[in-house]
């Protein structure tokens, strides 16, 4: 799944970095994430949310940061964890908004109130790929970066993209390269 992903980035990420403290970054998941392991097995996998969380906190911690972790299924209760979570601090948000990726004005608009605070959107499917209605997000345009039909990595992807010292300019690639760094001479 990984080979047919993508990742689309929005403006410069270096705006982002703070200070050299120990970074906070929100993970949230929108409906039906509770049934990974269960729910269309051939397309989601049968890994468990709890297995993606496992997944998520050993990167955190080889990265140095720390993440918390949040699902609902009511859109309600994922604006009113954005709005806590930034009042608490947090360095920003991977967000996995489920099928309110595709309808939610309200989320998009939730993601804009915290800003400058980075969000990065990720879907464990290639959206580009699914039925016609699943193709536009409406709150990836809040998002500095979205990550699509990566599977798990695709979050993985997403903290290291959050969690990238000042001074980087680019995402950070699979095979590890720094962008920001001239290339080598031949």
């Amino acid at each position: 799944m990984a080979a047919n992903g993508f990742l689309a980035i929005r403006g410069d990420s270096r705006a982002f970095a703070g200070p050299s403290v120990m970074k906070t970054f929100a993970i949230l998941h929108g409906p039906n994430l509770n049934r990974l392991g269960k729910r269309e097995p051939h397309i989601y996998g049968t890994a468990t949310l709890k297995d993606l969380e496992s997944l998520i906190r050993a990167e955190a911690k080889r990265l140095g940061v720390r993440v918390v972790f949040f699902q609902s299924n009511h859109e309600g209760a994922l604006i009113d964890r954005i709005h806590a979570l930034a009042d608490r601090g947090v360095a920003g948000f991977i967000v996995n908004f489920g099928a309110y990726t595709h309808t939610s004005v309200a989320l998009h608009d939730a993601l804009k109130s915290v800003a400058p605070l980075p969000a990065v959107e990720v879907h464990i499917s290639d959206i580009k790929k699914r039925e016609k209605f699943r193709r536009h997000s409406y709150t990836a345009a809040a998002c500095l970066a979205m990550i699509s039909g990566k599977g798990f990595p695709g979050y993985v992807e997403a903290l290291q993209l959050l969690a990238q010292p000042v001074g980087r300019t680019g995402p950070v690639r699979r095979d590890g390269a720094d962008r920001s760094a001239p290339p080598p001479r031949a």
